[in-house]
């Protein structure tokens, strides 16, 4: 998938900004990361981004 999305934004369009999740993140650090992300971001922060979580080491 992020290879499709890379091509769709190398053609000119956008996306509100994808999270690629890390499967060896446990679920709870997951959704902790994400309510981070979601409380601390300014709205179109991520917009045509693709983001790999963790955003910092493990």
């Amino acid at each position: 998938m992020p290879v499709h999305l890379r091509d769709h934004l190398a053609d000119g369009g956008h996306i509100p900004g994808i999270f690629i999740l890390n499967p060896t993140l446990s679920i709870g650090n997951t959704i902790e990361e994400l309510i981070l992300i979601a409380e601390g971001s300014l709205e179109d922060e991520y917009r045509n981004q693709i983001i790999h979580l963790p955003l910092v080491g493990i």
